[in-house]
């Protein structure tokens, strides 16, 4: 039996790209020539691995059992590769990086900065979004995800970088205006600016400094989910706001925004860098995980 390594490879981008359509976009690479590597491989195993409908790809209990193989055997092919490339000295290859847009504006540009600049080989993608990716379908090497409860997906290696507070903060010309904030039901008067949507959105959470939690009522002024909106919005006197406290570091220390009720916060989160579960984990992509869980800490706070 001929063994073509190219199949499991194509196999494997099939399954997790969720479909012939989205791999063959990946891979840069015709449609039809995948389906064929696919159909070689099937008929040189002699069993259906994946079922094919007009719309969709599903895999088979077979085609299921054969992916966990294949997968470790492109992972140890991949981690080969990376091997010899770092063993002539130098980091190479592609890091795929996932963040939600808070993060990326304000904490993780300048650290991939001086990661791209120490390693001139490293060639890395960063990817903006605030919903949750599918780290494999989506062909991404690591990702940082803020979360208050623990992360769901047992499969992926999970590292805690920091803990994220978001404090209630306004600008002293608002404060100067107003009657002193002495209690959280005084937000009920105050216009709010709300990460989020219109959803609910008129109460928020409190986390007190003993950890109890509460409801508050307000005035849902301006819903976003663009923290720099909210913060400039804050900065020129529109309402009180809650963001994490990394997004408004430059606007303490220059006076622009002061925190308001300090016992309180709306959000206690996690920040961790996740990453699939793999045979090996090439140099680079390890090099660049570290890289962030030492450096992202001191960033934030």
């Amino acid at each position: 039996m001929k063994l073509d390594l190219n199949d499991y490879y194509y196999f494997v981008h099939v399954v997790e790209k969720q479909g012939y359509t989205a791999a063959a976009a990946a891979l840069q690479m015709p449609k039809s020539r995948l389906s064929r590597h696919v159909a070689q491989l099937e008929a040189r195993l002699g069993v259906r691995l994946l079922q094919r409908t007009s719309r969709h790809v599903a895999v088979t209990q077979e085609g299921q059992q054969f992916y966990e193989y294949a997968r470790k055997l492109v992972d140890a092919m991949e981690l080969a590769e990376s091997a010899m490339k770092n063993a002539q000295g130098e980091l190479s290859g592609k890091a795929v990086i996932s963040c939600s847009t808070g993060v990326a504006q304000y904490a993780l540009g300048e650290l991939l900065t001086e990661f791209a600049e120490q390693h001139p080989q490293v060639q890395i993608e960063q990817r903006v979004s605030n919903s949750m990716t599918n780290l494999i379908a989506e062909g991404v090497d690591l990702a940082i995800r803020g979360h208050s409860t623990d992360l769901p997906d047992s499969s992926l290696i999970q590292r805690s970088i920091a803990r994220v507070d978001w404090p209630l903060f306004a600008s002293p010309t608002l404060l100067e205006k107003m009657t002193p904030l002495r209690d959280a039901t005084d937000l009920a008067h105050l216009n709010f600016l709300k990460v989020g949507r219109f959803n609910q959105a008129n109460t928020i959470r409190l986390i007190d400094d003993k950890g109890q939690n509460t409801s508050q009522t307000v005035i849902a002024k301006l819903c976003s989910e663009d923290m720099s909106t909210l913060k400039r919005a804050a900065v020129a006197g529109l309402g009180v706001t809650s963001l994490p406290n990394y997004v408004c570091k430059s606007e303490l220390k220059s006076g622009e925004l002061v925190r308001v009720l300090p016992e309180y916060l709306t959000q206690a989160a996690n920040l961790s860098l996740v990453m699939p579960s793999r045979l090996g984990v090439p140099a680079h992509i390890k090099a660049l995980a570290d890289f962030i869980r030492d450096k992202l800490p001191s960033v934030m706070n």
